[in-house]
């Protein structure tokens, strides 16, 4: 099996697909590498693509009217993206960014749409997947309207509980790829007043701030902020 197929096989959601198939849908995506920093499309750019992230990270955010960043989505190894654009030909509907080195497959509408033909489980695969997105960016709507930073910050550490969490001993181990400032874009705040949350946190018992690490040493009292 050719190298890009063989990684394709990682993918979930490319789970199921036969080797054959795997070979074939390899030979169409085209493999893009982007520099930390390096913006993929801009929002209202012609959506052209379904992106799959190889390895690296990307960031999904929109402008407000004021000009500040809303981050919506950080994607990272595996992870597919844009895919919005194969159902309605419009344009892309946010700006992605590489927010470390990243290595990207790209693929095209038309090929998406013929794969998609002969293998409809990948559309209710893909179905589920925009599904997903939409109630987390209701419940972050839900957030941004009826919370105040303390109960944005506790949904949004439980929201990668749910995803990245790792169970150890002293609690959930997140490896929060994210600095402060990237938290506070996605929650609607300042820097200074993530750090501040989570101090409180730390101090209520709640977490333990460890370099890059967050670990959620108490669940229950987590939610209760939310």
């Amino acid at each position: 099996m050719h190298k890009n197929a063989e990684l394709l096989k990682k993918v979930p959601f490319f789970d199921g697909l036969t080797e054959q198939e795997l070979e074939t849908l390899s030979g169409v995506m085209i493999e893009r590498t982007y520099a930390k920093g390096t913006i993929l499309f801009f929002e209202s750019d012609r959506g052209e693509a379904l992106f799959v992230i190889n390895h690296g990270r990307v960031k999904i955010s929109k402008a407000s009217l004021d000009g500040r960043e809303q981050i919506l989505h950080m994607y990272k190894d595996g992870d597919i993206f844009a895919e919005v654009v194969l159902f309605d030909r419009g344009p892309y509907p946010a700006t992605a960014e590489a927010v470390e080195d990243t290595q990207c497959w790209l693929l095209r509408n038309a090929d998406m749409e013929r794969l998609l033909q002969a293998q409809p489980a990948l559309a209710v695969k893909l179905l589920r997947i925009m599904s997903r997105r939409l109630r987390q960016a209701q419940l972050l709507i839900r957030d941004l309207a009826l919370h105040d930073t303390y109960g944005r910050l506790a949904s949004l550490l439980l929201r990668f509980m749910r995803l990245e969490g790792r169970e150890s001993t002293k609690g959930t181990i997140l490896e929060m790829a994210l600095t402060r400032q990237e938290m506070a874009n996605m929650i609607g705040t300042s820097r200074e007043t993530v750090a501040r949350v989570l101090s409180r946190f730390q101090k209520d018992g709640i977490l333990l701030l460890d370099k890059q690490r967050i670990i959620i040493k108490d669940e229950a009292k987590l939610r209760e902020w939310t």
